[in-house]
């Protein structure tokens, strides 16, 4: 069997071929559409009949590539960045090029046989699309309002604007505010008031539509004290598929709760995970702060923690390690009544 290691870029892919020892076979560069891909795989399958398509997980440059791998019959793996990096580090080679990072995937996926393999986009990346759109029109309408804000200022600096720009009642009081200025200054305060207008209209409009499709998909994990649609939505975009973690320890430590063991002799000791997906992490805490507030269940394991000795921030720590295992139960669960779902529609 040979792995055939890929370097993707968004005008080119280079392909390394190497045996079962890591030694490299053959190299071929080609472009990035279908009919690209079609003749690497002829290339390829000229070559090796037994072989593994080892691809750098940088889906934003790879996902046609895999799609059209996938379509064909191919088994393809993705390697990730960093384990592509280490093993580019620690050849006897130096420097950096195509090649040189295509044959270190090749060797990477050697060295690390249970890889993810890649699969179809699903139902996943349409959710991620619709929160990554959202959260880049939030971050949009939080600079034009810091914006509109030095304009009001410079106009009145007397005059206190609403606390929240964002609402009806904001937009209101402001356009009644400006009535009384002439000049660019004003002109351009008013033109600012109503691109948030129509942003917020847009934001508003996308929390429905991902409501309404995470209502379907994750019935279960809405059903989390203190998960709401958003974070749901969060969530299920960034596990992008919870059957591709073997176990809920997997998953916790690809969302940064599992702890790192730092220890040597006889005593055993762990830290703060600072790596792992931090965006996934981050859903995890405004659960977490939820349910330290308001859920029973939750505020009994942080006092019986805090009894023990721990700190308060350890406790939440201990907290959210706790809320990643039922989240990674409630995606399975969910994912399960998907499928049953499907089979049934079918028949």
């Amino acid at each position: 069997m040979v792995v055939i290691g890929i370097d993707a870029h968004k005008r080119t892919h280079t392909a390394v071929i190497v045996n079962h020892l890591g030694r490299k076979v053959a190299v071929k560069t080609t472009g990035t559409t279908s009919s690209d891909h079609l003749a690497l795989l002829r290339w390829a399958t000229g070559l090796a009949a037994d072989r593994v398509w080892a691809i750098e997980d940088c889906r934003h440059l790879s996902r046609r590539l895999e799609r059209d791998l996938i379509a064909a019959g191919e088994q393809v793996v993705r390697v990730p960045p960093k384990l592509m990096a280490n093993v580019r580090d620690s050849a006897r080679t130096f420097g950096k090029s195509d090649p040189i990072d295509a044959l270190a995937v090749a060797r990477a996926a050697l060295r690390e046989p249970d890889l993810p393999v890649a699969r179809l986009d699903g139902a996943e990346r349409e959710i991620r699309l619709l929160v990554d759109h959202r959260e880049d029109l939030v971050a949009e309408r939080t600079r034009i309002i810091a914006r509109l804000r030095w304009h009001l200022h410079e106009l009145d600096p007397g005059w206190n604007p609403p606390a929240k720009l964002d609402r009806a009642s904001a937009f209101a009081r402001i356009d009644a505010h400006l009535v009384t200025f002439d000049g660019l200054v004003a002109e351009l305060a008013r033109r600012l008031v109503e691109h948030i207008r129509r942003l917020t209209t847009e934001i508003d409009e996308l929390a429905e539509q991902i409501t309404t499709k995470i209502t379907n998909l994750a019935p279960t994990l809405l059903a989390i004290v203190g998960c709401g649609p958003l974070t749901a939505a969060k969530i299920l975009g960034e596990t992008a598929g919870v059957d591709r973690f073997r176990t809920k320890d997997a998953f916790a430590r690809h969302n940064g709760t599992a702890p790192l063991p730092v220890w040597s002799s006889n005593r055993a000791r762990h830290r703060l995970s600072r790596t792992g997906n931090r965006q996934l992490n981050a859903a995890l805490h405004r659960i977490a702060l939820t349910q330290a507030r308001c859920h029973p269940d939750a505020r009994a394991l942080l006092d019986r923690r805090k009894a023990g000795g721990d700190g308060g921030l350890e406790a939440l720590r201990i907290l959210k390690r706790r809320l990643s295992d039922v989240v990674y139960h409630a995606m399975i669960t969910d994912q399960a009544i998907t499928k049953t779902a499907h089979v049934t529609a079918a028949a």
